[in-house]
């Protein structure tokens, strides 16, 4: 008897008998017929079974429920009556593995019918309650086969453009950035704090001579947002690289990385993405449009009679960065946005400045919502020292300054959420796309 065959490839497998294992996705019981649409990650097969024949299969299935597990071995048969692709298994023995109570929540909408009312979906807080009993559907299943073909995309392209990965500290000892929204922890006799980002080790890997880097990991944010898309711990793909001119080299990089994520995505899980959450996966085309924040707000005053008050103007506002989606698409039949020359206050005190000031860096917008910040960083120990100091910080990044003391070349770098990218590559909000999510009210399942 062979191993267990995956579902997906019961076709390979017609005429022979096989061992197959999985969830019961539903059960229609007549009184000669007992038929069993049984589910792995990987697909779904009917199991026909005639009670006569197989008495003892047929007394195995009694008080077995939906997503109840059971292992079948039978003999796979064509049958052109069978709508799974005229596909089924032909039982000789069953064995239950797990029974399942009946479930706490209703994972989709089930149309009404003559005999049964129609049953909503349960709320998404209801969901990540028994997160583990909504990850069984074949949406939130296919969800992390696409984050996965798309994170590995990006580590490919990284990898053959000569980036190593490495693996920085969560625990760190002062507060990382900017001192604020960040987890304190006790660490023994002391505080520690959960790393918000890896960019002081990031910038480490460049004074260290790494000169190419990338980590995914995660990050965690002490914000106390309840938005679609913020959340309190998340899985970050952050990069750094060393010797570039400007932070243009940054940009080019990451619509290259970005090209090649969805390049692969769309050869692969195109078709099935578009059928199931009805949302074309499009490659962009390079280079991705650019614009400063200042003509971008003079644009959307133009086309959508947006305005907003002088103040606000360093930096983008919610409502900006949804209608620079609409603005692109309309200019540039692109779903992509770089914007530039942000104001200095607004961004990091690490970001180089040039002679004027302004920040070498920039936001990245797709689809109407921000996914990345990067920049040239400033590598001139005196500079950032300065800089530091204008934020108020220099005490807090006191061991971070000790990296730009011996020798760091100029170098550049960017961090991207990959539940956000999942999110937004899918259309859905950020509870929905992560395995589990973690906000300021959740700290279970």
């Amino acid at each position: 008897m062979s191993d267990r065959i995956p579902l997906g490839e019961i076709r390979n497998h017609i005429g022979k008998r096989v061992k197959v294992q999985g969830f019961v996705d539903t059960i229609r019981d007549s009184r000669a017929m007992l038929f069993i649409v049984l589910k792995d990650i990987t697909g779904k097969v009917q199991i026909t079974l005639e009670k006569e024949q197989k008495p003892e299969a047929a007394a195995a299935m009694e008080g077995v429920t939906g997503d109840s597990v059971i292992t079948v071995s039978g003999v796979v048969a064509e049958n052109s009556y069978v709508k799974m692709g005229g596909i089924e298994i032909l039982p000789e023995e069953i064995r239950v593995e797990s029974i399942a109570d009946p479930l706490p929540i209703a994972r989709k909408e089930i149309p009404a019918t003559k005999k049964k009312k129609a049953v909503e979906r349960s709320g998404i807080d209801q969901r990540i309650d028994y997160r583990w009993i909504d990850l069984r559907t074949d949406e939130n299943q296919f969800m992390f086969q696409v984050q996965t073909a798309f994170v590995n995309a990006m580590r490919q392209y990284l990898l053959n453009e000569n980036f190593v990965e490495i693996h920085t500290p969560k625990l760190i000892g002062a507060a990382s950035e900017s001192g604020a929204d960040v987890f304190e922890v006790k660490y023994f006799d002391r505080n520690a704090y959960l790393a918000q980002s890896p960019q002081f080790y990031k910038q480490m890997a460049m004074a260290a001579g790494l000169e190419r880097i990338f980590e995914v990991g995660p990050v965690f944010r002490a914000e106390k947002s309840f938005t679609s898309r913020h959340t309190t711990e998340f899985t970050g793909f952050d990069l750094e690289f060393s010797y570039i001119d400007s932070f243009h080299d940054v940009m080019k990089l990451e619509e290259n990385l970005l090209k090649a994520g969805l390049e692969c995505i769309q050869d692969k899980y195109g078709e099935q993405i578009e059928e199931m959450f009805g949302i074309p996966v499009r490659v962009p085309g390079t280079p991705f449009p650019v614009i400063s924040l200042k003509t971008l707000y003079e644009e959307l005053e133009k086309d959508f009679g947006y305005t907003v008050d002088e103040s606000e103007k360093g930096d983008l506002t919610t409502e900006a960065e949804r209608l620079s989606f609409e603005w692109v698409k309309k200019h540039y039949d692109h779903e992509f946005l770089f914007v530039t020359d942000f104001d200095a206050s607004k961004r990091a005190f690490y970001h180089m400045r040039d002679e004027n000031g302004v920040p070498q860096g920039y936001d990245l917008i797709w689809r109407g919502v921000e996914i990345t910040t990067g920049a040239q960083r400033e590598h001139r120990h005196e500079i950032l020292k300065r800089q530091a100091e204008e934020k108020g910080l220099a005490e807090d990044v006191k061991f971070y300054l000790e990296f730009f003391k011996y020798g760091c070349p100029p170098h550049g770098g960017f961090g991207l959420g990959v539940d956000r990218l999942t999110m937004l590559l899918l259309g859905l909000t950020i509870k929905e796309a992560m395995f589990i999510f973690r906000g300021p009210g959740r700290l279970n399942p």
